[in-house]
């Protein structure tokens, strides 16, 4: 039954009981401190130069003139 709306709410319930109503917060506290890698927050000029080839190479089509097609 976990993979049901009604399992998960189940099985927060339990966990809550079992280790206390703020358990998502801790385990959520623990995995955001193992992280490592700093993302794109600690340099902007990465992120801007990664925004930048993300864009040029975009597969997105250009819009077509629909009047044009008729």
């Amino acid at each position: 039954m976990s993979a049901t709306r009604e399992g998960g709410i189940k099985t927060a319930r339990t966990n809550k009981a079992k280790h206390g109503e703020d358990f998502y917060k801790r385990i959520g506290a623990i995995g955001g401190k193992k992280g490592t890698t700093g993302g794109f927050a600690a340099n902007r000029e990465l992120a801007r130069i990664a925004g930048r080839k993300g864009g040029r190479i975009s597969k997105r089509l250009p819009k077509q003139n629909i009047s044009g097609i008729l």
